[in-house]
């Protein structure tokens, strides 16, 4: 049986992959969590607390067991990666971080991994309010992929979505739609990539057992214009959008990228790895979402 240990395991997708894991007998599972956060595993499922952020209480709680795989979901800055490495140090077999399209700078062209190479990238240390999230995610990739002596895979996420998405980025779209409201959208011909939460759990789970290490892309087949996000919350509202390029802060779309930024997957692919149509998901996902308003 493989040990397993999450960091971040109580809610959206990090919750999704430790139902993943408990769907199969091979993993005893443990999360780490702060205590703040009910979870519905039961006895399922081991619990170490701890803050992630607070270096001897972490370590205390992970003490000398070692696990066949680490998942840390909620690493933002590079102390915190730096902690990480000698806290598990001998203690994980193989450590997968979750990180961010936001490592890359967006682009006409679809974002290959070697754009940003984090092996050679020059370290700062700090915390996560000494950079803006961009540099933390980079920061954070470096350390782990310089100084960590067991393996490591970063993952890079696009905007997860889904039904549990507690930040609701979507939602608000609908809701804006819904109300009549305005919607600041920069540039509506902007591509973008998007991942679902269950997809992301499920690369997160495959991940476990696959060989590579280092960055890796992970986000749905296809891309999309933000102009077409609005356009299918139109037809499933049955209600205009009002857009404009500039509003207050307040109506501003989650989504408001200047320019194209998307991701290319060719990487998990030829491991074989194949992830879900974005074109036939979305359109779904919307449709589900707005059931919600007309309850």
């Amino acid at each position: 049986m493989r040990k397993v240990l999450v960091l971040g395991g109580t809610r959206f997708f990090g919750k999704r992959l430790v139902e993943r894991l408990l769907e199969s007998s091979e993993h005893s599972v443990t999360i780490l969590t702060r205590g703040h956060t009910s979870d519905s595993f039961g006895d399922r499922v081991q619990r170490i607390c701890a803050d992630r952020t607070d270096p001897q209480a972490l370590a205390e709680a992970v003490g000398g067991q070692v696990w066949d795989v680490v998942y840390d979901n909620i690493c933002y800055s590079p102390d915190e990666a730096s902690e990480a490495c000698r806290i598990f140090d001998a203690k994980a077999k193989r450590y997968i971080m979750t990180s961010s399209l936001s490592v890359y700078n967006p682009s006409p062209e679809a974002l290959t991994e070697n754009i940003f190479d984090p092996q050679t990238y020059p370290v700062r240390q700090g915390g996560k309010d000494d950079f803006s999230y961009q540099e933390a995610k980079r920061q954070a990739e470096a350390v782990f992929m310089q100084r960590a002596t067991f393996p490591v895979v970063a993952v890079r996420f696009p905007i997860v979505l889904g039904t549990d998405d507690y930040t609701k980025r979507l939602h608000f779209h609908i809701e804006q739609v819904r109300a009549g409201q305005e919607i600041g959208v920069p540039n509506s011909t902007a591509h973008i990539s998007f991942i679902r939460s269950d997809e992301a759990a499920d690369f997160l789970l495959w991940l476990g057992s696959a060989h590579f290490t280092g960055p890796v892309n992970a986000c749905s087949d296809g891309t999309i214009r933000i102009g077409d996000i609005i356009s299918i919350i139109e037809q499933v509202t049955g209600k205009q959008a009002v857009i404009q390029e500039k509003t207050a802060n307040e109506h501003m779309s989650p989504f408001g990228i200047t320019q194209s930024w998307y991701m290319d997957t060719t990487k998990a692919r030829s491991e074989r790895y194949s992830f879900l149509s974005l074109n036939e998901w979305l359109p779904e996902l919307v449709t589900s979402l707005n059931r919600t308003y007309e309850v």
